[in-house]
């Protein structure tokens, strides 16, 4: 096949590929036009996840009518004129391709008018082909509409997620936007109704009170540091607000949202030793630094940036994170010390005098040990016999494949049972174990409905934008787990009611990790989403690592460990149990060679 030169309409079409990956893409493009153009108010309207419709209006200085056609041919810019200003890029947009990668792949208009103009312009573009501009009468400042999006290109269309996806990932660059630019009143309306709104007075927290609540807003910690040419501001969360993901860690350079994994990682270890494996801050971070120490050259969506001295940037973020983080986390005064090393004394010598080991292998009777707390006030294993639990459930006697019977030693740093068996030594983590054992017990009670706890008042719990959204698309699958919520006003909700096995945890708490740890593209399987909210919820209910448990409690949940169906993992697949044979503790303590 001989070489030849694409035409116009295809080459478009291709470069339109690298940078409208989805409708979001859209959003963001067109709204860094509208910041570029020093707007002070931006609305976006999205019709059909934005595939139908994408309105974007500014009030910013508009486009010149001799300069409206151009603007939707490729490598037209107004923001760069020598090879030279690359180096010192100062606004969100620059490479002049987003209007002509746009218009392209879509049936779109423009209307403009300049400030002080007595009236404007529209032209339509459909498929890469523009009208001629002709006179309109609108108000000053650009707006923007894209129609039936990838219509001439439709095999984009089947890599689109489903719609409440694409409405996820719009809601998500708005706020990120309104979060970088305060200053500016931002609208967003999806499907006829607002989803969200700005005051565009200028206050951070107040933007950040409208994405994930009053109270959360008011703990986050101001952060302040100048090192430099480089100054970091913005907040991050105490180590009591934390996320089981890193979603909410948010970092903008010179105005523009960047993803950077080491500048992430930065920020992760800023918090080393003051949080629990697996849990996350939430952060927003700012920094600016001169545009020739930033390259933003990098990529097509301009998300990720190359920094002229990058241990210096980490190195900032990481110490401007703790040094807000030290400020702002009190000191115990030497009585609080005192009263809770004393309450572990208290507790691990009570503990510890009733951890009299009965010689038989079935479990000692003795019932006068008092029964401790369950992490998060949640019901401790039931004491039924394995006969009765049995009987209780329905289930059939479990076969030997699973665990043979354990009689309990005792407990190691508050945290891990410690079983003798038949064939050798057990280490039980006591989180993981009653994960599983809650989780089966769900499970057991899913196919009727799961008794709820009516609560004597409802709570109202806040979401974060995008939570709320997925959260009320969950509320039947929740009603049949025992959850009663509804919605009340724009991201928050009444819980009502909660499954009886968590009646004593806290309602607020439990209807947040039902959101909290979803990913943007959960499977739409009613069944396994069923599955994948219990399991988040029994994380949470489960009784944590580091709390004394009495031998009534530990003997308690070793047998609902032993019924179990499958007693060895947690329903996150991680193990319930190690095992130590007695034939390798021979080996360890040389009473036999290694074979």
């Amino acid at each position: 096949m001989s070489i030849r030169i694409l035409p116009d309409e295809i080459a478009s079409q291709i470069a339109a590929g690298e940078v409208v990956e989805r409708p979001a893409s859209v959003v963001k493009e067109l709204v860094e036009n509208a910041l570029d153009a020093g707007a002070s108010h931006i609305t976006v309207e999205v019709e059909g996840a934005g595939k139908e419709l994408i309105v974007v209006a500014d009030d910013g200085h508009g486009i010149p009518p001799e300069e409206l056609i151009l603007s939707v041919a490729r490598h037209a810019t107004s923001k760069l004129s020598t090879a030279a200003d690359l180096f010192r890029i100062a606004t969100l947009g620059f490479r002049g391709e987003a209007l002509a990668s746009i218009g392209s792949i879509s049936r779109m208009a423009i209307t403009s008018r300049l400030r002080g103009a007595k009236t404007g312009m529209l032209m339509r573009v459909d498929g890469g082909k523009a009208d001629k501009p002709r006179p309109q009468g609108v108000p000053s400042g650009t707006v923007i509409r894209v129609e039936n999006l990838f219509y001439n290109v439709p095999a984009r269309l089947k890599f689109l997620k489903s719609d409440r996806t694409e409405r996820r990932h719009i809601s998500t660059l708005v706020t990120h936007y309104a979060l970088a630019y305060p200053q500016v009143r931002f609208q967003l309306r999806q499907a006829n109704r607002q989803v969200f709104q700005t005051s565009g007075n200028g206050d951070r927290r107040e933007v950040l009170a409208t994405l994930y609540g009053a109270e959360t807003a008011r703990q986050m910690i101001e952060v302040l540091a100048q090192y430099d040419d480089l100054e970091i501001t913005g907040y991050i969360s105490p180590t009591s607000v934390t996320r089981s993901n890193r979603r909410e860690i948010l970092f903008f350079v010179n105005g523009r949202p960047v993803k950077d994994i080491a500048l992430t990682t930065s920020l992760v270890k800023a918090y080393h030793t003051m949080l629990m494996v697996g849990r996350y801050p939430m952060a927003t971070l700012f920094l600016q630094m001169p545009p020739d120490a930033v390259d933003v050259n990098v990529h097509p969506t301009k998300a990720e940036v190359r920094f002229r001295d990058r241990e210096e940037v980490f190195r900032g973020v990481g110490r401007a994170t703790r040094q807000a983080l030290l400020a702002h986390t009190s000191i115990p005064e030497v009585e609080e010390m005192s009263e809770r090393l004393k309450w572990i004394d208290q507790s691990f010598g009570q503990a510890a005098a009733q951890r009299e080991i009965d010689p038989a292998w079935g479990m000692s009777g003795d019932a006068g040990a008092e029964s401790g707390e369950w992490g998060a006030g949640s019901a401790p294993p039931s004491e039924l016999s394995d006969t009765d639990r049995t009987a209780d459930s329905g289930q059939q006697p479990l076969p030997d494949v699973t665990v043979p019977l354990l009689r309990l030693v005792g407990q190691v740093a508050a945290t891990y049972l410690v079983a003798e068996g038949p064939d050798g030594l057990y280490l039980i983590d006591q989180h993981a174990a009653h994960e599983r054992v809650l989780f089966e017990r769900f499970m057991a009670q899913r196919a009727d409905a799961i008794p709820a706890q009516q609560l004597m008042e409802p709570v109202s719990v806040e979401l974060h934008l995008v939570s709320a959204d997925l959260l009320e698309e969950q509320i039947p699958v929740l009603a049949k787990l025992g959850f009663q919520v509804e919605p009340f006003g724009r991201g928050a909700f009444l819980v009502r009611a909660i499954p009886a096995l968590l009646s004593g945890m806290d309602p607020a708490a439990a209807l947040r990790v039902v959101v909290e740890d979803f990913e943007e593209d959960e499977a739409p399987l009613k069944d396994e989403i069923e599955a994948k909210i219990i399991a988040r919820v029994c994380k949470r209910a489960a009784v944590k690592g580091g709390q004394v448990l009495s031998r009534q409690e530990q003997e308690a949940l070793l047998r609902d460990l032993e019924a179990s169906q499958a007693p060895r993992t947690c329903p996150h697949g991680r193990p319930t149990m190690i095992h130590l044979s007695v034939d390798l503790l021979e080996r360890q303590f040389g009473r036999r060679g290694a074979r």
